[in-house]
């Protein structure tokens, strides 16, 4: 039994419950975070009784303990700077509970304005070993020079379920992308990257995800896979991509995209989906079953990248055709 139903009584017993018959069991605390309600003078241990921000949540965590944080789903969990995760096996839950879903409309919401810390590159930056993150909106609207991303990917093992991805700013920064993605073995599942309503300017890359290596120190995109996820984006040129890395190596082993729906809702065409500044000499991609709008092609020519779906044609497999 999880020392949490000991310390905190029938509120947690509920929820353990519930947790348990969506698949989730622990051995840790769990934490719940209420801004409206909250105050981080609290322990956070029952509903409550709620810390007021993620960050002293989070804080109270204990690494490799399998503790998990609640996230009140009704008003948005705003940070002052970057929460840096750090530690290992924590699980930030959505307390809207909404499991099945493909991230739009995420309840759980953590947003970052503008913000004066050049370490603040997106709203949170996860370096830790199999931390989980299941229903939660990450959104920025940062214009700091250095913040260019809504979070940053560079641990192992993560998963993310049913969460939705957005920046509104750096529209016209080329090397700007929704996700900075240099995680081991990342798991990103029926997530929603981007938006169809904010248009990427002309001549801009400005990927959903960026794979360039080295964004954090060491960092690389090994052995991911995107399943069922939504790429929205809304282009003034042809350059964006979707999927992108600048260099030969930043895809390491391999990149699995399945199932998942590409969409531009732009003036103009992007020329390909998925592509890169130089061939993958260090890894694979692989797009399984994929669907573009809005797109010439699903992948630039020659660069490492394999094709599948019903007609596994190199490049127009899957591309929408308008009647």
């Amino acid at each position: 039994m999880s020392t949490i139903l000991q310390k905190a009584g029938l509120y947690n017993q509920n929820l353990m419950s519930y947790l348990q018959k969506l698949g989730f069991f622990t051995f840790g605390d769990i934490y719940f975070v209420n801004p409206t309600t909250g105050d981080d003078t609290y322990d956070g241990l029952t509903y409550d009784r709620p810390f007021a921000t993620l960050q002293a949540a989070y804080d109270a965590t204990t690494t490799n303990q399998d503790d998990f944080i609640i996230l009140s789903a009704y008003a948005a969990h705003a940070v002052t700077k970057m929460l840096s995760v750090t530690k290992n096996r924590i699980h930030f839950v959505s307390g809207a509970f909404r499991p099945g879903s493909i991230g739009i409309g995420a309840r759980s919401r953590v947003t970052m304005g503008v913000t004066t810390l050049a370490a603040d590159l997106g709203v949170m930056q996860n370096t830790g070993v199999g931390n989980t993150f299941s229903g939660i909106k990450f959104d920025s609207s940062n214009t700091k020079d250095e913040s260019l991303y809504s979070i940053v990917e560079a641990g192992e093992y993560a998963i993310y379920e049913g969460c939705e991805f957005y920046k509104s700013t750096d529209l016209d920064e080329t090397a700007a992308a929704i996700i900075a993605n240099n995680g081991d073995s990342t798991q990103w599942i029926s997530c929603t990257i981007g938006s169809s309503a904010n248009m990427t300017a002309d001549n801009k890359i400005r990927a959903n995800v960026l794979c360039t290596a080295g964004i954090v120190s060491g960092g690389l995109c090994v052995d991911n896979v995107f399943d069922r996820c939504l790429f929205l984006s809304a282009s003034a040129g042809t350059e964006h991509v979707s999927i992108y890395g600048a260099n030969a190596q930043d895809i390491r082993r391999m990149l699995v995209v399945k199932d998942s729906v590409f969409v531009d809702n732009g003036s103009a065409t992007p020329a390909h989906a998925v592509g890169f500044g130089a061939a993958q000499t260090a890894g694979k991609v692989i797009l399984a079953n994929c669907h573009y709008a809005n797109f010439t092609a699903s992948a630039e020519a020659a660069m490492g990248t394999f094709c599948t779906g019903a007609v596994p044609t190199f490049a127009t497999s899957g591309v929408g055709v308008a009647s």
